[in-house]
């Protein structure tokens, strides 16, 4: 077969993934609501209402106090990660009942009720909103994770901008550096036949 037609029936295969790199490149530079999308939620913290003395455990490596709306939390860090005790006591902290998780979340969201809503249901240490945000409660560390349909949408762009098509990540892995080996061709057999004309 002729190096053109060898070119162009690659450029007839590599149409549609140019066509979906050209597209999602776009949205990457305009990011319509990345912002909200990958918004890094935070526990409400309140000011301090008690001085706590403590003597430290030597096995601790990091101590930090907090007071949410479900009063004051020590959390420490030491060789296993973070726990979550009590201020007072410094017994481990229970993890909180479906009312406090549900208070801590909305007071957690209340800055932004047009994109989270409310929460609407819990399933262990997960919330759903009313408005289709899902949000995790790591009490351990006493952090908030969130993904809301934004989210999952402009995941979804990722995963086609990077040939993340099947959802097989071995595959998908082969059939991503299968085309970059036919745009590398693409550039080198177009520039041969520029050259020859010249």
């Amino acid at each position: 077969m002729r190096p053109r037609k060898i070119h162009r029936l690659v450029g007839i295969l590599l149409l549609l993934p140019f066509v979906a790199w050209s597209t999602t490149a776009i949205f990457f530079l305009v990011r319509p609501a990345y912002t909200d999308a990958y918004e890094q939620l935070q526990v409400q913290q309140l000011p301090m209402g008690n001085i706590i003395q403590f003597v430290p455990d030597p096995s601790w490596l990091e101590a930090r106090f907090s007071r949410t709306v479900l009063g004051e939390h020590l959390l420490v860090r030491d060789a296993q990660g973070w726990q979550h005790l009590d201020a007072f006591a410094l017994d481990p902290r229970p993890a909180p009942s479906g009312e406090e998780l549900r208070l801590l979340i909305n007071d957690a969201i209340d800055h932004n009720r047009e994109r989270y809503g409310t929460v609407d249901s819990l399933s262990g240490m997960t919330a759903v909103t009313d408005t289709g945000v899902e949000i995790s409660v790591n009490w351990d560390a006493l952090t908030l994770s969130q993904r809301g349909p934004d989210t999952r949408w402009i995941d979804k762009v990722y995963d086609i901008h990077y040939l993340r098509w099947t959802g097989f990540e071995n595959f998908d892995r082969i059939f991503g550096l299968f085309g970059l080996f036919l745009l590398i061709y693409m550039t080198y057999s177009g520039a041969r036949m520029a050259l020859g004309r010249r």
